[in-house]
């Protein structure tokens, strides 16, 4: 047994081994459910570590343990955080370093847990108290205000102190997004969010916006940096951010609150600041999403290999559906604009030998027709392009070939025949019994063999208005006095530039608010042309049915 002495020391030994371990990443705001009182006795810290002094400590030491614990919990749960407005270190506070668009880890411990930014020189480190990178980082370089990556409080290092000043909230709302273009930055509450009735009204908005280096920049139309061969992604986006009713639909975090994906939420969030018109500077990077896709895709889609945009388009749209629809739910906003219907009419020619004749004869071969018909839905039609004529002449080698897109379109009007081998070698009918909101159009003009990539540059003579599908395809109505919507307006036009597998993507988009067309290339935005658009090798594009 041990003299009181000894226990009194033991006593003491416990209750500082206690304080430094509430001390160390001192967060009330995230440690308020980390410390249990109580007969357990269990401790929870910051790394999710738990420690069971029952099992760790000497029988005859448990009261005493268990009341240390239960001080502490009190003075955990009792103590309040200063808040102070008149904190002396907002004039060090530089805007022009921060950037809230890349992961949020700690640049010494690489951990996401508990992460503030240092508003005076823009890196992250982990918690604030006394044994954190913050808190030292505060005492070393004597930079004092931080911020929070989740909870958006300012505080002051190493005082301690929260700092509550309307001067930083353009600060909290660069790091979230919530507002809309045209309400003054003064007139908005810090925990504003998009409502529907105003993210309905951004295509009315022809504000330009101004960013702290003094460029003005369109919120919507900002470029997006390419990190190393990402082009693919960027012109894929900046396609999508057309699309009103799923840019609308992410504006809105309350929409997939719920949704635990990563990739939605971190789409959500670069949806936001595309279309945020308080950035500190007219460029958004996709960092973070970028993570996402690779984590989803299994570095299907990677930073720094080159891939096609419509191969991850169709991988994108069909993985948010998935992540979106919930439990009784088939249907997702994915499928509300671009999922149509096709009839499908599939012609199998089998062979047999028939049974040999009385006389001994050898048997004859018999052809016999299997037919199959069905409906599936898609979210984009691929269109085959007529190969190149293989033999030119002087004359022909300076003519691009041409094709009207409805030459091409022809192959969905239920009558032309589509010759495929895979899985078996049958002759195919495609027929549209449903259009979508949005039709998203893919020019196939890469093909494979077993030595390289060809490309086809064949060019598509294409409408940008008015583009009527009925004249071209039979189309059933939906009720005997309803007509189906068939005229489509192009608002996204992916182009592709350069050789296959060592060119680059560029889009042409539409803004609504006034009508006119923008080149997208990484960070390169210009206004062009409508005409301009119709002259280049169209890749994949999105058409928006007209109401």
């Amino acid at each position: 047994m041990k003299t009181k002495p000894e226990q009194s020391e033991d006593g003491d030994a416990k209750r500082q081994k206690l304080t430094e371990l509430f001390a160390s990443y001192n967060d009330d705001e995230e440690e308020e459910g980390n410390v249990r009182d109580g007969g357990g006795g269990t401790i929870i810290n910051n790394g999710g570590m738990a420690e069971n002094n029952h099992h760790e400590l000497q029988q005859e030491d448990d009261d005493d343990e268990e009341e240390e614990e239960d001080r502490v919990g009190q003075w955990r749960r009792g103590r309040a955080i200063e808040v102070r407005r008149d904190c002396p270190y907002l004039d060090t506070v530089n805007r022009q370093v921060l950037d809230f668009d890349f992961e949020k880890f700690c640049s010494v411990s690489l951990s996401n847990l508990n992460v503030y930014a240092c508003l005076v020189c823009g890196k992250y480190y982990q918690g604030r108290g006394q044994k954190s990178h913050a808190y030292t980082h505060s005492l070393e370089a004597g930079h004092h205000v931080y911020i929070n990556l989740r909870t958006e409080k300012v505080y002051c290092l190493p005082d301690g102190y929260e700092v509550s000043d309307p001067s930083l909230d353009d600060i909290r709302h660069v790091l979230n997004p919530r507002h809309c273009s045209w309400m003054p930055l003064l007139m908005i509450p810090a925990n504003y969010r998009f409502s529907r009735g105003q993210v309905g009204q951004i295509d009315q908005n022809r504000q330009w916006s101004r960013s702290l280096d003094g460029s003005d920049y369109l919120p919507g139309m900002v470029g997006l940096n390419n990190i190393k061969e990402t082009d693919f992604v960027n012109v894929t986006i900046q396609s999508l951010m057309r699309v009103t009713p799923l840019r609308n639909f992410f504006l809105i975090p309350e929409n997939y609150a719920n949704c635990k994906s990563q990739l939605v939420l971190r789409y959500g969030e670069l949806t936001r600041k595309i279309w945020h018109a308080r950035n500190f500077k007219g460029q958004v990077s996709p960092h973070e999403f970028l993570q996402a896709v690779m984590k989803a895709s299994k570095k299907r889609f990677r930073i720094g290999s080159q891939s096609d945009p419509v191969e991850f388009m169709s991988w994108l749209l069909n993985t948010l559906h998935g992540d979106l629809k919930s439990g009784k739910k088939s249907r997702s906003i994915i499928h509300q604009c671009f999922q149509g219907e096709l009839e499908v009419a599939k012609e199998i020619h089998s062979k047999y030998i028939g049974e040999k004749n009385e006389n001994g004869d050898g048997g004859t071969e018999v052809g016999k027709v299997i037919m199959e018909t069905s409906k599936m839905p898609f979210l984009m039609l691929g269109l085959d392009l007529p190969p190149p004529p293989l033999f030119k002449d002087i004359m022909e080698k300076n003519i691009i070939p041409q094709v009207p897109l409805f030459n091409i379109m022809k192959k969905f009007d239920g009558e032309t025949v589509t010759e495929v081998v895979r899985p078996l070698i049958a002759r195919m009918r495609y027929r549209v019994t449903k259009l979508p909101q949005y039709l998203i159009l893919h020019m196939r003009r890469f093909t494979k063999n077993n030595f390289f990539v060809e490309k086809n540059p064949t060019l598509v003579n294409f409408p940008v208005k008015n583009l009527e599908l009925k004249d071209y395809i039979p189309l059933p109505a939906r009720n005997e006095n309803e007509k189906m919507r068939s005229k489509y307006d192009l608002i996204a036009n992916i182009v592709h530039d350069g050789k296959p597998g060592e060119g680059s993507y560029r889009v042409f988009v539409q803004r609504k608010s006034e009508e006119l067309w923008y080149e997208m290339q990484d960070l390169h935005v210009s206004e062009t042309l409508p005409q301009m658009v119709a002259l280049s090798e169209a890749y994949m594009q999105i058409y928006e049915q007209q109401q």
